[in-house]
């Protein structure tokens, strides 16, 4: 069986996010287009798309916004799209983490190879491991184990990729802050405590109860 890459369109103008399905559709990925602008980012997450084509101009959301929140908890790629030329927009897009930006109208041959570019670069950046029975999804933040699917935070994720680099092997708190802190993202000491316990609970319900071991006064270690 043939695993289709997800596209999700996120473009107010029908008619042009029609033309986008079928363009996708033709090229061989499987594409849906998002028609509910109020709950964007739970459509998200219940499409779990392999990567997303996103209008910066969209109803009651900026689609630069939807990035930035996005990227909180998923590295999903995102390419921005915008019917404006605008050096701002394009800055913006980058630093709120982007993979790509493009303007309308657009050359459907270019933007074709910018996703398959997008795409073969995630899928040779070893994005997909395995832990045990799991496949940990790691652009997109998710566990999967027989069909069930379990979303980490970008915390969690990263947190969980540390342990898994360094398995069987005591990590310390201080290893592990570090490591956030190499991702941009600020914890505090509870803060590490509340993601590893939120971790662990993700992982007990996968079958996994006693998978992160703490070591009084050493850190932690995944088994």
């Amino acid at each position: 069986m043939i695993d289709l890459k997800k596209i999700l369109i996120i473009e107010d103008d029908l008619s042009l996010a029609k033309e986008l399905k079928e363009l996708l559709d033709n090229a061989g990925y499987s594409s849906s287009i998002i028609k509910d602008f109020k709950n964007v980012l739970e459509n998200i997450f219940n499409f779990l798309p392999d990567l997303i084509l996103l209008d910066i101009n969209i109803p009651y959301i900026n689609g630069e916004l939807i990035l930035k929140e996005l990227r909180k908890t998923s590295n999903i790629p995102v390419i921005m799209v915008t019917s404006r030329n605008n050096e701002t927009d394009e800055v913006l897009s980058i630093s709120y983490g982007a993979d790509d930006y493009i303007t309308k109208p657009y050359n459907p041959t270019i933007l074709l190879l910018r996703i398959n570019n997008i795409l073969k670069r995630v899928n040779n950046s070893n994005n997909v491991i395995a832990y045990k029975d799991l496949i940990i999804n790691m652009s997109k933040g998710i566990i999967t184990k027989e069909g069930k699917d379990v979303i980490l935070t970008k915390n969690e994720m990263i947190v969980f990729s540390y342990l898994l680099n360094n398995q069987n092997r005591i990590v310390s708190r201080d290893e592990l802050m570090t490591e956030l802190w190499n991702n941009s993202e600020y914890v505090n000491d509870n803060a590490l405590t509340v993601n590893v316990s939120r971790l662990r609970t993700k992982l007990k319900d996968l079958g996994y109860e006693n998978a992160i071991e703490t070591r009084k006064k050493a850190g932690y270690i995944l088994s």
